[in-house]
């Protein structure tokens, strides 16, 4: 099996899971097994892509493995073939910033796309990208943040935010990080948060039986559910078009 056919069926399993439950599976006899599996292809998978990313170049590594030790500056130096304006050995955060202003000249809008797209799949953990798999058909997953009410009834310290069950529906392998992941999500601009959702009251009442928010309830005397939603962002869609395998 080629790398290409590694990917794209890492992709299509993981597709799957986020999208029957796949958690739900491993009450099934033989369901270890298949987990296991599933997981050893989806490391290999990882690991493919991350050398095709490696591969790409980037900008800080590359000045930095690359830049001569002479300790002096050199002008309309040349980084992996590129022209730089400027090269300074023994700064490689400036040598990396004059890489991406020189690629800037370069690049149409096709590839100023893929090379954002790039960028953020880099950052993305595996549970990250199920959670991305689970949302991009637009439906969106109730969240809750807890908090301490005031004497007014209003919400004072926060001390969970954005728990959701969205985890839980793509079959992440850590659940007690769901919140961070959706906030990660939010912060690269793959996800939205949005008001709460009436149609969505059962699911709201299940999350709150979470473990999770169970033990931030703990931590406060008074405790304050605030619902909202979390959805696929318009940045989101555009994402997963570009890279959901086929």
């Amino acid at each position: 099996m080629d790398s290409e056919d590694l990917v794209q069926r890492a992709g299509r399993i993981a597709g799957w899971a986020a999208r029957t439950g796949y958690s739900l599976g491993r009450r099934l006899p033989g369901a270890d097994s298949a987990e296991r599996s599933l997981r050893t292809l989806e490391q290999k998978a990882l690991g493919e892509l991350r050398r095709r990313l490696e591969g790409a170049g980037d900008p800080y590594l590359a000045t930095l493995n690359q830049a001569p030790s002479t300790g002096r500056n050199l002008t309309n130096g040349q980084v992996k073939g590129r022209a730089v304006t400027v090269v300074t050995p023994d700064e490689p955060l400036r040598v990396a910033m004059a890489e991406l202003l020189n690629r800037s000249t370069g690049l149409d809008r096709d590839r100023s796309r893929d090379y954002l797209y790039a960028v953020i799949l880099r950052q993305l953990t595996p549970d990250e990208a199920r959670i991305l798999a689970a949302l991009a058909d637009g439906s969106p997953f109730p969240l809750v943040d807890v908090a301490e009410r005031t004497g007014l009834g209003g919400a004072g310290r926060v001390v969970l935010r954005n728990a959701s069950t969205v985890g839980k529906a793509a079959g992440v392998t850590l659940l007690d990080h769901v919140p961070a992941y959706v906030t990660r999500l939010v912060g690269l601009g793959l996800a939205d948060i949005d008001e709460e959702a009436p149609a969505l009251s059962t699911q709201y009442e299940i999350l709150l039986t979470d473990d999770t928010v169970r033990a931030a309830e703990q931590l406060v005397k008074r405790p304050r559910f605030v619902r909202r939603t979390v959805r696929i962002s318009p940045l989101g869609v555009s994402f997963w078009q570009a890279c959901a395998p086929k």
